[in-house]
């Protein structure tokens, strides 16, 4: 039994989808899309593996800013690696970052796939066709154009649920889509709006800690 925790507790690399690990903050064994893979880097630094590519042996923490404070206080690092293991004092925030950079970059390219209709006035006659699958509004964007294109929602010929987004801020959709002053948008289906939306997900239950109905079991020590 133990030489079966040791396996799931330390990885010896990359894991396939679907797999599952062990959190080495909670002790309850998820899906590796629930976890946050960290490896040890050159200078005994861990180091967060959003994409479970990087080389070596890594542990994984429940994907929650409260769960990897918890790891850091607990001085869980050490133990999961087996080794003394350096961490940042800016492990959380870097983590966060890392998180919202990887949204940027799938909104990036959902746009280059032709995937966004940026602007008010596209973001409307895409609602109007029924294509949406998101709607997006910069977090500083005005009261009066968010109810305007919310009505516009309402009214539109939807087949399925469509995401209200307005956690990014105008510069980050700027930089994101290559244009400036983008406040509102929609995004169109397609496997880049996907990739983009489950990103966004995962970096909003690091923040909220809410990880919903998805399952998990622990493990005892």
């Amino acid at each position: 039994m133990t030489a079966a925790l040791d396996d799931i507790e330390l990885d010896r690399g990359p894991r396939r989808p679907g797999a599952e690990r062990l959190c080495v903050a909670t002790r309850t064994v998820r899906p590796v899309a629930q976890l946050i893979r960290f490896v040890v880097g050159p200078d005994g630094e861990a180091v967060p593996d959003l994409k479970h590519k990087l080389p070596g042996r890594g542990v994984w923490v429940t994907a929650t800013q409260d769960a990897l404070s918890d790891a850091i206080k607990r001085k869980v690092f050490a133990r999961g690696f087996k080794r003394e293991v350096r961490l940042g004092t800016d492990l959380i925030e870097r983590t966060e970052r890392l998180l919202q950079r990887a949204v940027l970059d799938a909104l990036a390219i959902a746009g280059k796939a032709s995937l966004v209709a940026a602007g008010f006035t596209k973001a409307q006659a895409a609602l109007g066709q029924g294509e949406v699958v998101a709607l997006i509004h910069a977090a500083e964007a005005g009261a009066d154009g968010v109810e305007k294109l919310n009505a516009a929602l309402r009214r539109s010929p939807q087949r399925a649920p469509v995401t209200v987004i307005g956690c990014l801020t105008s510069a980050q959709l700027d930089l994101a889509l290559g244009r400036p002053n983008v406040i509102h948008a929609a995004l169109l289906a397609g496997p880049p709006s996907d990739t983009f939306l489950a990103r966004l997900r995962r970096l909003q239950r690091f923040r909220t800690g809410d990880l919903g109905q998805e399952a998990g079991h622990a493990v005892a020590n």
